[in-house]
């Protein structure tokens, strides 16, 4: 059996939460990706040639991704073995890291590295250990994408307590590497008319 370090691992790799999470998220939200991510590539001023996401799930992300791009290399990042065989069916993928996040080492580095709602379910205590393998990671790109606080707060995750905290993620990874430099960030809303997201706040670092 797998030991994981901290109770959030647990709980995301248990079969039943990655079951209930993979019902309330289907290809339907594809269509809202793929103008989220077009946003943020246009920022982008160099030729993105790989991707890899932290905590890939059954690659909703990575769709969006693959229909932006004709010649992407995509790789992934996941723990739980539920969404593991989701991205398996998925031919555009190039590379899947069945592990957590904290446990994972990767040599490849990639061009765009991002994590998007994900940063908001790691145990506080192991923060700086998830952005150091995004620093390392990115040839030049990083994307943060999560709910924003100014302070650091935890909050209820469908009855259940420390499972989700929010807090200034990108000013974190700023302040700890200073050769990042903020290039845009924008707020997304639930309740947009044409293409929303869960209230999340993308922010693009990019290594100078």
């Amino acid at each position: 059996m797998q030991k994981y370090k901290t109770e959030q691992e647990v709980f995301w790799a248990s079969s039943e939460w990655a079951s209930e999470y993979i019902k309330r998220n289907s290809i339907e939200i594809v269509k809202n990706n793929i103008t989220f991510f077009s946003d943020i590539f246009k920022q982008c001023n160099s030729d993105i040639k790989s991707v890899i996401e932290f905590g890939s799930n059954i690659g909703l992300n990575l769709h969006a991704i693959d229909k932006l791009f004709n010649d992407v290399n995509i790789a992934a990042v996941e723990i739980s073995n539920e969404a593991i065989s989701e991205l398996k069916q998925l031919p555009f993928v190039n590379k899947i890291y069945h592990e957590s996040i904290l446990d994972v080492e990767i040599e490849e580095r990639s061009d765009f590295v991002f994590i998007k709602g994900v940063l908001i379910h790691i145990s506080p205590d192991y923060l700086d250990v998830v952005y150091q393998k995004l620093y390392d990671t990115s040839n030049r790109y990083i994307l943060i994408a999560e709910y924003y606080n100014p302070t650091p707060v935890s909050i209820g995750y469908r009855g259940n307590s420390d499972k989700l905290f929010k807090r200034d993620f990108a000013g974190e990874i700023l302040d700890k590497y200073p050769d990042l430099r903020l290039i845009d960030y924008k707020f997304v809303y639930h309740r947009d008319n044409n293409f929303p997201q869960d209230d999340i706040t993308w922010f693009l670092l990019e290594k100078r």
